[in-house]
C-alpha cells in the first residue's frame, strides 16, 4: 500500500472479501469481519482458533469482548476486541486503542467477580466469555490481547507488553488493516519479527560466526540466556515457529515437565541436558569487540524451527514454578539466510531438524503431495452446472493461502471476468477447510468443535497416513466427494445463519452445523442403512428440497440439545468440544418422517457385477428411483444443448438414474419419462431428436401453465401456497424455484381462484374440482 490506488484497491478488495465471507456464512458484517481477521491472525501464529463471543456494553463501566481462546496447556487466555468501521482508510490513533483496551480490562476484571457471573444470561455470548475466565481464573497465567480493527496506524507497532490485569502479565498487539493487507498478501510466507537484541538483553548476544564458504548463507553459534529467550517468546508466542511446526505444535505438543524442572532445580546445568533450538533469521545485525568478538545486536525474521518446545517451556517454568532464569543458557544454532532464499529454504531445515521428534512428513503440509494433486484436479476438473446456470464451472482448491486472489491480480480485466466465470468467488476450498468437512461427515463433531487449527492438524495425521498406504485413492473421484461434502456443508452454515430461531438466539453456529452434519449421518446410518449421495450432489451442485429439510429440522433440535448442558458445564462451547457431548447427540431422537430424499441411497453391502446383460443399480435411493426425479434430470441432460438423440436421452436418464446397464424393463422406465417430460411441456419430440421446449417458465402458455399446476396438485386435500410452488416448479423440471417461477405460481393461484378452480385459506389452496 504504497501508493494512493494501492490503497484504494485494498479497500475495495477487503471489502469484497468481507461480503463474500458474509453471504456465504449467512453472518452479519460485524462477524464476518471478525473471522476473517481471527483466520489471519491465526494463520501469523498471534492467536489460537478465537471463540466468538460479541459482548458489549456501553456507558459508564464499557466493556468490550470479541472473541476469546483459553489455552489451558500454556495456561494463556486471549481476548480479541474488534474495532470495525464502515468507511475507509481511517487512522488508529494512541487514544483509541487505550479506549480498546480499557473496555477489554473492564471486561476482564468483571469477569472474576462471581456477582457479574450471577447476573449474565447463560445463553449470552458474554456469559460464554466470563465464565471461563472466571472457573478458570487461577490457572490462567497471562494474558494476550489482540485488537482487530480496519483502520491504519500511523506507525506499526510490535507486541508490547501492558500494565497487568487481574494481577496477569498482559501482551497488547495491534493487528490494523495494514497488517492484515500485507498478511493477505504475503501468500502464507511468514509474518517478519524484528529482534531489538540489545534492547531486550541490556547488551548484544555473543556468538561464534561459523564459516560455510556458501554464497548467501551464514551460521551462528550461541548459547541465549532464559531471561532473553523468555521475554522474546512472551512478547510473540507461537509466532516465533515456523509455520508448519506451529500448526503441529500449537494443536499438539504438550509443556515439557523435564524442561521445566531443570530450569528450575538445576538451571545453571540447562545447557548440558538440552538439545538447544534451531533458528533462521534474512539477516542479522553485528557488533565486534575490540579483540574481533561477534555479538548479534538485532535479528530480522527470526523464526524457530526446531526447539519450539524447549522455547515455550523456558517461559512456563518462569510463570508456573517462579524460576530464576538467570542461570539458565539454551543453545541456539542460528542460519541468516538471503530473503529471496528464504521460502525454498526453510522448510527444508524445518524438516530436517524435526526428524527426531514426533512431526511427520505428513505435518509439513502445505506442499505435501495430497494437497499438490487435489490442486491439479481442480484446476482442470469441470463441475455440472449448477441450477439456472447454462455452463459448467470449476471449485478452485487453495492450498497455500492467497492463491485464488494471486490469480486475480493478473491480466485485463477481461482475462480477470473469464476466471472468475470458470472459477467462481464461492467455489473457493482452502485446506483447512477440508478438516471440518471430512471430519463432521466422519462423526467427529467434538474434534470440530476444537477449532480449525487442531481440527486441521487431527485431518492432516488421517490424511497422512492414507497417503502413505495408497495414494491412488485419492483422485477425481475423491475429489467430487469433497465438493459434495462442502456443499452441503456450505449449504447448512447458510441456513442456520438465515434461520429466524438462529436469529433470536445467536451463538454456537459452528458447533451446530457439525453436529448437525454428524448427527444425520449418522442417523442415515443407524436408521435406514443409508446415506447421503455425495455423486448425486456433485452432478446436481446441490442439495435436494427435501434433504434440505431434513437438515432445518435436525439444526433446529441439535442446538437445543448442545446448549442444555449436563449441570456441572456451564460453557456450551467446552462442552462441544467433549465426546461426551457428542455420545448424548447422536443418540438424540428426533423425528424425520418417512421421507427418502433424492439425495440419499441406500448403502449396499457388495456391488455384484450384471450377469446376462440385467440392470444393476450403482447409485439406489430406493428399490427404485422415482419418476419425478427422473423428470429433473431432463434438464440437467439438456444442459448447454440443442437438440439429442432419442437413444442419448434414454442412456443419460439410466446412468443418472443408477444403472450401470439397461435391460427391457428399465429401458421402458425411460421412455415413459420422455414421454412424461413431452406431455408437460418440457421436452418437444422431433422425429428421432429431442429438445427442450421451453428454457423458462415465462416460455409456456399460460392456460397450459394453469393445467399443469392443477395436475401437481395431486388431490384435493389443503397444501401450503409455497410447497405448491415447489412441487409445480418440480413437475416441471426445474429444482429450484426463483422469482419468475414464484411471480408465475402466484398468479396462476390468483388466477384459478377467481375462475373457481382452486379455493383459498390464506397461506392454504386446495383444488374444487
Amino acid at each position: 500500500m504504497d501508493t494512493e490506488p494501492d490503497l484504494v484497491q485494498a479497500y475495495d478488495e477487503f471489502w469484497e472479501d468481507l461480503f463474500v465471507e458474509a453471504d456465504l456464512s449467512g453472518s452479519p458484517q460485524q462477524e464476518a469481519f471478525f473471522r476473517l481477521y481471527a483466520r489471519m491472525a491465526g494463520e501469523a501464529g498471534e492467536c489460537t482458533d478465537l471463540i466468538y463471543t460479541p459482548a458489549r456494553k456501553d456507558g459508564r463501566g464499557a466493556y468490550q469482548i470479541d472473541g476469546y481462546a483459553l489455552e489451558k496447556e500454556t495456561e494463556e487466555l486471549y481476548v480479541a476486541v474488534s474495532d470495525f468501521r464502515e468507511g475507509r482508510d481511517q487512522s488508529l490513533n494512541v487514544s483509541q486503542i487505550e479506549a480498546l483496551l480499557q473496555r477489554a480490562k473492564n471486561f476482564l476484571e468483571l469477569s472474576v467477580s462471581a456477582e457479574f457471573i450471577t447476573a449474565l444470561e447463560e445463553t449470552s455470548p458474554a456469559f460464554e466469555a466470563a465464565y471461563p475466565i472466571y472457573s478458570n481464573t487461577k490457572s490462567i497465567r497471562r494474558i494476550r490481547i489482540i485488537i482487530f480493527s480496519n483502520a491504519r496506524l500511523s506507525t506499526r507497532r510490535p507486541p508490547e507488553h501492558a500494565a497487568e490485569i487481574i494481577d496477569r502479565p498482559v501482551v497488547l498487539s495491534i493487528f490494523d488493516f495494514a497488517r492484515y493487507d500485507a498478511m493477505k498478501r504475503s501468500m502464507g510466507r511468514t509474518e517478519p519479527i524484528e529482534i531489538d537484541v540489545t534492547k531486550l538483553n541490556g547488551k548484544p548476544l555473543p556468538a561464534l560466526e561459523v564459516q560455510t564458504g556458501e554464497s548467501g548463507y551464514s551460521g551462528y553459534l550461541t548459547a541465549i540466556p532464559g531471561p532473553l529467550l523468555s521475554s522474546i517468546y512472551s512478547l510473540y508466542g507461537a509466532r516465533l515457529l515456523e509455520q508448519n511446526v506451529r500448526t503441529f505444535l500449537q494443536a499438539k505438543t504438550k509443556v515439557n515437565r523435564g524442561i521445566i524442572e531443570t530450569a528450575s532445580t538445576e538451571p545453571e546445568m540447562f545447557f548440558a541436558y538440552n538439545n538447544g533450538i534451531t533458528a533462521t533469521a534474512s539477516k542479522i545485525e553485528v557488533v565486534r569487540s575490540s579483540e574481533g568478538a561477534c555479538g548479534i545486536k538485532s535479528i530480522s525474521d527470526l523464526q524457530i524451527v526446531n526447539g519450539g518446545q524447549t522455547t515455550a517451556s523456558v517461559l512456563y517454568a518462569k510463570d508456573r514454578s517462579g524460576a530464576d532464569l538467570a542461570r539458565v543458557l539454551v543453545p541456539m544454532k542460528l542460519s541468516v539466510i538471503e530473503r529471496e532464499r528464504i521460502d525454498e529454504t526453510v522448510p527444508k531445515i524445518s524438516r530436517f531438524a524435526n526428524t527426531q521428534n514426533k512431526i511427520s512428513e505428513a505435518d509439513f503440509f502445505s506442499s505435501h503431495g495430497f494437497h499438490v494433486k487435489m490442486e491439479q484436479i481442480s484446476r482442470r476438473l469441470v463441475a455440472p452446472a449448477k441450477p439456472g446456470f447454462l455452463s459448467g464451472s470449476k471449485w478452485f482448491y487453495e492450498r497455500a493461502r492467497g492463491q485464488y486472489k494471486d490469480q486475480l491480480a493478473y491480466g485485463t480485466p477481461a482475462t480477470r471476468r473469464k476466471f472468475e466465470h470458470e472459477f467462481p468467488k464461492d467455489q473457493v476450498i482452502d485446506k483447512t477447510d477440508l478438516g471440518k468437512f471430512e471430519l463432521s461427515w466422519l462423526c467427529q463433531p467434538h474434534v470440530v468443535s476444537l477449532g480449525e487449527q487442531k481440527c486441521f492438524v487431527e485431518f492432516t495425521g488421517k490424511i497422512g497416513k492414507e497417503w502413505e498406504k495408497d495414494e491412488s485413492v485419492f483422485d477425481e473421484e475423491w475429489f467430487r466427494r469433497m465438493v459434495a461434502k462442502a456443499i452441503v456443508f456450505r449449504w447448512t452454515d447458510r441456513m442456520v445463519a438465515a434461520s429466524e430461531w438462529y436469529k433470536e438466539d445467536r451463538g454456537y453456529k459452528a458447533q451446530i452445523v457439525t453436529y448437525t452434519l454428524a448427527w444425520t449421518v449418522a442417523w442415515l446410518k443407524r436408521a435406514r442403512n443409508s446415506e447421503i449421495s455425495l455423486e448425486r450432489i456433485w452432478a446436481n451442485q446441490a442439495i435436494s428440497n427435501e434433504l434440505s429439510s431434513i437438515l432445518e429440522h435436525v439444526a433446529r433440535e441439535v442446538a437445543r440439545k448442545i446448549k442444555d448442558t449436563p449441570g456441572n458445564v456451564k460453557n456450551v462451547g467446552e462442552y462441544c468440544k467433549q465426546a461426551a457431548c457428542w455420545a448424548v447427540v447422536e443418540k438424540m431422537p428426533i423425528r424425520i418422517g418417512n421421507m427418502f430424499p433424492p439425495d440419499v441411497r441406500s448403502i449396499q453391502a457388495s456391488r455384484p457385477e450384471p450377469r446376462n446383460g440385467e440392470a444393476i443399480r450403482i447409485d439406489t435411493v430406493s428399490d427404485e428411483l422415482s419418476g419425478q426425479e427422473r423428470i429433473l434430470n431432463i434438464r440437467q441432460i439438456f444442459n448447454g444443448s440443442g437438440t439429442l438423440s432419442r437413444d442419448h436421452v434414454i442412456v443419460r436418464l439410466g446412468e443418472l438414474s443408477g444403472y450401470s446397464a439397461l435391460d427391457d424393463a428399465s429401458r421402458k422406465e425411460m421412455e415413459n419419462t420422455i414421454r412424461t417430460a413431452v406431455r408437460r411441456g418440457i421436452l418437444e419430440s422431433r422425429g428421432d431428436q429431442l429438445g427442450i421446449q421451453a428454457h423458462a417458465i415465462t416460455d409456456f402458455d399460460k392456460d397450459f401453465l394453469k393445467e399443469q399446476f392443477l395436475s401437481s396438485l395431486g388431490g384435493r386435500g389443503w397444501v401450503d401456497r409455497q410447497e405448491s410452488t415447489r412441487n409445480f416448479a418440480r413437475w416441471l423440471g426445474y429444482r429450484r424455484t426463483g422469482p419468475w417461477i414464484d411471480e408465475a405460481a402466484k398468479s396462476i393461484m390468483n388466477g384459478l381462484i377467481r375462475q373457481g378452480k382452486l379455493e383459498g385459506d390464506g397461506a392454504r389452496i386446495r383444488r374444487v374440482a
